[in-house]
């Protein structure tokens, strides 16, 4: 009997836990640059001494869906969206490098060119400072220019580069904080081959009929296991009368 528990207990937990993930991408829908997570279930036996026979679930694969979320045109000088495969690389609080697909940029009160979120946008010298009384564009290449609002006419500074990188996806993870990196922790080198898109932004890739219908199915599997423990628990009680009755 206590084989069918642990399979409707442990089932039940991670269907609890794969509904809070379909949550949390349904939550995204509009957040720039978002990446959907993926859980799925698999069986694992129970280790130790008599119980070779009894199986866990686990949601031990949760993955990252990469495809590209769609583009929207801004007319925004400080919006960019990555073109295809490819990441922008910020200053995350820790102090460490991590990579973000939210190219909704803005510049702070000392003129660093940040995220939304504010973290310093990077370039491979570190953060970029844009001049006071500028306006800025950004070239496809990461190129961040800074044209002077008044004096001489098409007057161009170049203020640096933002770093794009490109890493095999196997190589990320993504942290409690939304950003990636990679799994050695280690600052990854530009990437020459990623473009941006200026004047753009790239939305959430979460497909929300998709995940409504996964919130529908989960509903459904955690209601199932739920019955199968009730119908444990009833045919434990039906045994004991049984015992009880012979006994």
């Amino acid at each position: 009997m206590d084989r069918l528990i642990y399979t409707a207990m442990t089932g039940a937990r991670h269907a609890f836990l794969q509904q809070a993930g379909v949550a949390n991408n349904l939550a995204n829908v509009s957040t720039i640059g978002y990446r959907a997570a993926e859980h799925r279930f698999r069986a694992v036996p129970v280790q130790g001494e008599g119980l070779p026979t009894r199986v866990f679930t686990v949601d031990a694969s949760i993955g990252d869906n990469f495809e590209q979320g769609p583009l929207m045109t801004t007319g925004r000088p400080l919006d960019v969206a990555v073109k295809g495969a490819g990441w922008i690389a910020v200053e995350a609080p820790d102090g460490t490098e991590a990579y973000t697909r939210a190219g909704n940029l803005k510049i702070d009160a000392n003129g660093v060119l940040q995220t939304a979120d504010g973290l310093n946008v990077l370039s491979e010298g570190g953060p970029i400072a844009v001049p006071p009384d500028n306006n800025i564009a950004i070239g496809a290449d990461g190129t961040v220019s800074a044209i002077p609002r008044f004096g001489i006419p098409n007057n161009v500074n170049l203020l640096g580069r933002i770093k794009l990188v490109n890493p095999p996806e196997s190589d990320l993870a993504r942290g409690n904080d939304g950003l990636f990196r990679t799994k050695s922790g280690n600052p990854l080198a530009q990437d020459e081959t990623v473009k941006l898109s200026p004047e753009t932004l790239e939305g959430s890739n979460v497909n929300v009929v998709e995940s409504m219908v996964d919130l529908i199915n989960i509903a459904r599997q955690f209601e199932m296991h739920i019955k199968m423990l009730q119908t444990a628990d009833a045919n434990a009680n039906k045994a004991s009368q049984i015992i009880s009755i012979n006994s």
